[in-house]
């Protein structure tokens, strides 16, 4: 993609500093604060947010807000973002301060992951009675019922399947339901709840959803419910699971809309203060999927200390080739 000469003088300006460079390296690999990027490099954070203004300014990252806290990512600009991706992808992974600086990064999303996951463990056996404070949980089942049908199908994931209620709720329709979630006290949960069901075709098991051990191709339908704001890259979640898709398979996404509660980060360990339509439709895109249908549920009552659910279904581009053979013989 060209760029003009004076972008590109301004662009390699910008980046002509190693702690700059250093910045979008990090950046490369995911959202990230300035108090993230103040403990990775080991700078003072007016020294952070300098070079960060630098960038910011030649085009290179974007800032958004959620709440009190400012979030810094690679700009949407599909040059500046090839630019930025072409220089990062040249440089040497084994390079000592590289090598230290993703380290650190390890350690920052790791301890973001403890915390979510301390926050499941601590609350797994009252998990629904928590999650019914925010979400109208009837009303959204019912809608996704009504939208996923009652066509039987070969296989269902849930990924961050909690109490595991939405294998429970479609157990009539999959030949095969699996579930993943990081947290065994919810495994040990979920396994309970299906045992009571008297659901045997689907199981629980621990794994991380950034890579599900699961195979490829293989699901009709995959759910996220209320999973989204505790991940740090909720983008590359999607990605994956919409590998994980056969043809024509459907994502189903249940999250809260964009809110100001920044109590909830704290409180209960979110990562996302919820999550615009356009903002969902983009990264179904870019995972080859496209959005469906989306529904809203508004809060009994209103007011800005309620939140806003919103229903998200993306569908796989590609054409099941069982569904077009029928029609192919019919015009020969």
């Amino acid at each position: 993609m060209l760029v003009s000469l004076d972008r590109m003088v301004d662009s390699l300006k910008a980046v002509a500093e190693s702690s700059r460079l250093r910045i979008l390296a990090l950046l490369a690999r995911g959202d990230l604060t300035v108090s993230d990027l103040t403990e990775i490099l080991g700078q003072s954070q007016p020294r952070v947010s300098r070079h960060l203004k630098l960038l910011l300014e030649a085009g290179l990252i974007g800032r958004y807000q959620e709440g009190s806290w400012a979030y810094f990512r690679l700009s949407d600009d599909d040059a500046a973002r090839e630019f930025v991706l072409g220089l990062v992808g040249r440089l040497d992974a084994a390079d000592h301060q590289i090598e230290r600086d993703m380290e650190r990064l390890s350690a920052v999303k790791r301890r973001r992951q403890e915390r979510a996951g301390e926050y499941f463990s601590r609350n797994a056996a009252s998990w629904d009675e928590l999650r019914s404070l925010h979400v109208a949980d009837d009303a959204v089942e019912a809608a996704l019922q009504r939208l996923i049908g009652n066509r039987p199908f070969q296989a269902m994931l849930d990924l961050g399947t909690g109490t595991g209620r939405l294998l429970e709720i479609f157990a009539p329709l999959y030949r095969r339901g699996v579930g993943i979630d990081l947290s065994r006290e919810m495994l040990t949960v979920a396994r309970a709840n299906l045992d009571r069901a008297g659901i045997g075709h689907a199981q629980v098991r621990q794994g991380d959803l950034y890579a599900p051990p699961v195979e490829r191709d293989s699901f009709d339908l995959i759910t996220m419910h209320q999973v989204l704001h505790y991940l740090d890259d909720p983008a590359l979640a999607i990605r994956e699971a919409a590998r994980l898709l056969r043809a024509s398979g459907r994502l189903a996404i249940v999250d809260f809309a964009p809110h100001q509660l920044d109590f909830l980060r704290e409180e209960h360990a979110h990562l996302r203060l919820g999550f615009a339509d356009r903002q969902i439709a983009e990264w179904l895109a870019e995972a080859g999927l496209d959005l469906e249908a989306s529904e809203t549920f508004q809060p009994r009552g209103g007011g800005r200390d309620k939140l806003t659910v919103k229903l998200w279904i993306g569908r796989d581009r590609r054409v099941l080739i069982a569904d077009s053979a029928p029609a192919a013989r019919e015009t020969a």
